[in-house]
């Protein structure tokens, strides 16, 4: 199988050291790429994997870090009746216009920069309060706090009146497309700063995303919508684009030419097409875990064929903190990748 557009072969979730107690490295394993939380990097790690040929990045919780309302429970999203927004299936996102735990979450990037010697970083759940990694997504409408409702109307010259719920409504009817647009800016702002940060801090690491799979039009352009996801903004700012197209999860279990699709979709959205000198990158993270619908041995070829189609030039699998225990799926993968190394 002729993959030689696949320059990256990654695990998303953890250090592999089954295969290396079982006497595997990994380049002999075909992998040349993995990815650890921010929050779990140890220099040892790093300094091990890179021994073994490996890429190290570091994955980064944008605006997921529920422990944070602990303390400041004014950072909690508010919904469209002025109170504050459960979180939808126990995925608590936090206020975007929120200044202290922005800072919180700059200081903790850079941290991670200055701290450990990382190949690059990709942002996470970088998307508004909602559960959408699920075959059914729940998508509140948010955030409405007085702070958020004031920055907008700072910022777009329009004037708000009447209760919450009557700004709300008026917020996301009339002024639906002045709300979405302003909302998508706040967290494209946050991608500038974040690069602005990765450039200052180690200017030869990558900044990556992984985001939510729909295209622009599905679920009534819920991507940008509900979300505040839009990828052409945040482009400038980014190197690689990782879709996450969990099949299984989202419903597509017996489709796993989906996943090709929704990256092929993304390519054309981004006028990307794999070729060796463009810039910007897409490189898919599939579902190999069970999560929702099981992933049996069998399809993790299919799967990863289907993961490795132009216009993605890499690939990671997620995740290794459950595949450790599925022998017959690391075995088909690592199959995989040592087939279509160079």
């Amino acid at each position: 199988m002729s993959r030689t557009h696949i320059r990256v072969r990654g695990i998303y979730g953890g250090v592999p050291t089954q295969l290396l107690a079982q006497g595997k490295t990994l380049s002999e394993s075909g992998v040349n790429a993995i990815w650890i939380g921010s929050g779990g990097l140890r220099t040892e790690d790093i300094a091990l994997l890179k021994s073994q040929g490996a890429q190290v990045f570091a994955e980064f919780n944008t605006l997921h870090e529920a422990s944070y309302l602990e303390k400041h429970p004014d950072a909690a999203p508010i919904g469209t009746d002025g109170r504050v927004c459960p979180p939808p299936d126990g995925w608590q996102g936090i206020c975007p216009t929120h200044p202290g735990y922005r800072r919180y979450r700059m200081d903790a990037f850079r941290r991670a920069l200055q701290s450990f010697d990382i190949d690059g970083i990709w942002l996470d759940y970088h998307h508004s309060h909602a559960s959408w990694e699920q075959a059914e997504p729940n998508l509140p409408d948010t955030c409405f706090c007085p702070r958020c409702r004031a920055q907008f109307s700072r910022e777009t010259g329009i004037g708000l009146a009447g209760s919450v719920s009557e700004q709300s409504a008026r917020l996301l009817g009339e002024l639906r497309d002045r709300w979405v647009d302003w909302r998508c800016g706040v967290f494209t702002d946050w991608v500038r700063e974040f690069r602005a940060i990765l450039n200052a801090e180690r200017p030869s690491a990558l900044l990556g995303t992984f985001h939510c799979p729909w295209s622009d039009t599905e679920r009534d352009g819920a991507l940008r919508n509900k979300l505040a996801i839009d990828l052409k903004a945040q482009a400038p700012y980014l190197d690689v684009f990782s879709i996450m197209p969990y099949h299984a999860r989202f419903g597509h279990a017996g489709d796993p030419g989906w996943i090709a699709r929704q990256t092929a979709w993304l390519g054309r959205f981004l006028s990307l097409k794999g070729d060796p000198g463009e810039k910007k990158r897409i490189w898919p993270i599939v579902q190999l875990s069970d999560w929702g619908e099981n992933v049996r041995a069998e399809e993790v070829e299919t799967i990863l064929d289907y993961g490795t189609r132009l216009p993605a030039t890499g690939i990671m699998v997620f995740a290794w903190g459950s595949l450790q225990a599925q022998p017959e799926k690391v075995e088909a993968m690592t199959r995989f990748y040592r087939a279509i190394r160079d």
